[in-house]
């Protein structure tokens, strides 16, 4: 007579037939490894290539003096120490501060208040967060030139001007209205990329938190502030460190639309690098600007991070 099996016996044996053997298991481990490392691969060596590499050569750039078709002259330190003394480099690091201060709050106030329509529409989401998106696939020259006409003394924007009797004023040759302008057309262009972030986290939040606070009397502003904005904060802090590091490498739109004028009043840390680079064929210098906007942009992010991406 046969003792009948344990529960303990039966219980392994039923793993036993479950498991499959462990060569096909390793096998198709090795197989989905080889797969992901095949379709990274193009972009590990894009990255390298076209972003790690020109970084390095920028950096050994500003330890010295180079120029188109000489020899390359070991200098030290010279480039860091002539920035330091230069008038124009900090003329461009306060005109690119000022633009931060301007264009990051004003970006993520536009996409958070888009985020919030988006949230609240029953229907016709899709269309209007199209419509919203549009402006970060137009290409920023073709902006650039188009809001050139609408900040023009006689375009669009003193024309409205003029039907509410307020004076018109030349946006883009006025050292005080220059960078807001340039910082609208900014967050014009982006709003809609930080827009689909924030519309995301929005989404994520349970339902169930809107409900207890409306049973408990809170209303439209009070669930906003209360319920929408401590849960989107892991989302409104990736999107504030990359409003920080596009407002602080901004190019194209000062390229088109003013030149780094009138009398270097957009003038950014960016056009310096370009100007000092390709203007003046100053690469060691120019490099050594962009090692330094490099630094600053880093901190900025640490603290942002410090201050506010703690949770």
């Amino acid at each position: 007579m046969i003792a009948p099996a344990s529960p303990a016996d039966a219980d392994a044996r039923r793993r036993r037939r479950s498991r499959p053997p462990s060569g096909r298991t390793s096998l198709w481990k090795s197989r989905g490894a080889l797969a992901a490392y095949v379709f990274i691969l193009p972009y590990v060596l894009f990255f390298l290539v076209f972003r790690i590499a020109p970084a390095l050569f920028a950096g050994v750039l500003s330890l010295g003096d180079w120029s188109l078709g000489g020899e390359f002259e070991f200098t030290g330190l010279d480039n860091y120490a002539r920035l330091a003394e230069d008038d124009l480099f900090w003329n461009a690091l306060r005109v690119t501060a000022v633009y931060t201060a301007i264009a990051i709050p004003l970006t993520i106030a536009m996409a958070l208040a888009m985020a919030q329509l988006c949230n609240r529409m029953l229907r016709g989401m899709s269309f209007y967060r199209s419509i919203f998106f549009l402006p970060v696939v137009t290409s920023p020259v073709l902006s650039g030139i188009v809001w050139v006409w609408i900040f023009s003394p006689d375009g669009a924007l003193n024309w409205s001007l003029d039907l509410f009797g307020a004076p018109s004023t030349n946006w883009l040759q006025s050292s005080f209205w220059v960078l807001p302008a340039l910082a609208l057309v900014s967050a014009w262009s982006n709003f809609g990329y930080d827009m689909l972030i924030l519309l995301a986290g929005m989404l994520a939040i349970p339902q169930e938190y809107y409900e207890a606070s409306h049973l408990d009397g809170a209303g439209p502003w009070q669930r906003f502030r209360h319920v929408t904005l401590p849960l989107l904060k892991p989302a409104l802090f990736f999107v504030l460190v990359l409003e920080t590091i596009r407002s602080f490498q901004v190019f194209d739109t000062i390229y088109v639309m003013t030149a780094g004028g009138p009398v270097r009043s957009s003038y950014s840390l960016t056009y310096l690098i370009y100007d000092q680079g390709f203007g003046y064929f100053e690469f060691g210098y120019a490099s050594a600007a962009g090692v330094v906007l490099l630094l600053i942009t880093l901190v900025f992010s640490l603290v942002q991070r410090r201050l506010i991406g703690k949770e």
